[in-house]
């Protein structure tokens, strides 16, 4: 039926796993682009630019500003990260399902732009599990820690804006759940407009 790709929007507190979920679920399955943001801050160890982030310094990333060329973008725990606008508009149209992993305040302007994407909001099993999965990084101070931990209880009260909520227990259940969902959304009646149209027009003859 459809044959443009859904633009999905994944948040989720800073530690609940969303990168790793992600990871899962797009070696298993083929049809995701994932959408690489830019940020101003640093690169954590492990990170690649151009895959993980495009790290840039703010003076290159308030010249995309200017040049308009973010699909959105926001300042969080103070460093800018926006989404690069081409990448997502050319894979949409290949039939690509998008992935963009972002913050609140940038999917919620991905709302106001693209109404039709969707908003999913992943969340831990509990709060001590978070705190415990911050501190296991091992790659922030306990003050970023507390910062992040803050920032989580502010987010909270915002996800209610979001389409759907998945809980992260497992890795790998949690990918497999997170597959089944943004498929389902390939059914949605405003996804499949055109085929409903030409269904009409053939009953229509018939009539």
């Amino acid at each position: 039926m459809t044959e443009k790709g859904s633009l999905i929007v994944l948040s989720g507190f800073s530690g609940v796993g969303k990168g790793t979920v992600l990871k899962k679920m797009m070696a298993d399955h083929d049809n995701y682009a994932y959408s690489v943001s830019a940020t101003t801050r640093l690169p954590r160890e492990g990170e690649v630019n151009g895959k993980d982030y495009y790290f840039l310094t703010k003076k290159q990333f308030e010249s995309m500003i200017g040049k308009a060329e973010f699909l959105e973008y926001a300042r969080y725990v103070d460093h800018y990260y926006g989404t690069p606008k081409k990448y997502v508009e050319d894979k949409l149209k290949e039939g690509k399902d998008v992935i963009l992993e972002i913050e609140v305040q940038g999917a919620l302007n991905i709302r106001k732009m693209s109404p039709e994407a969707v908003l999913i909001y992943m969340l831990p099993p509990s709060a001590e599990t978070l705190k415990a999965r911050l501190s296991g990084r091992g790659t922030e101070t306990a003050e970023v820690i507390s910062g992040r931990l803050k920032q989580a209880y502010e987010e909270i009260r915002r996800i209610d804006q979001y389409d759907y909520v998945i809980v992260n227990e497992n890795a790998d259940e949690c990918a497999e759940r997170l597959h089944s969902l943004i498929q389902a959304q390939h059914l949605r009646t405003n996804q499949n407009l055109a085929f409903l149209g030409r269904i009409r027009e053939e009953l229509e003859s018939f009539s």
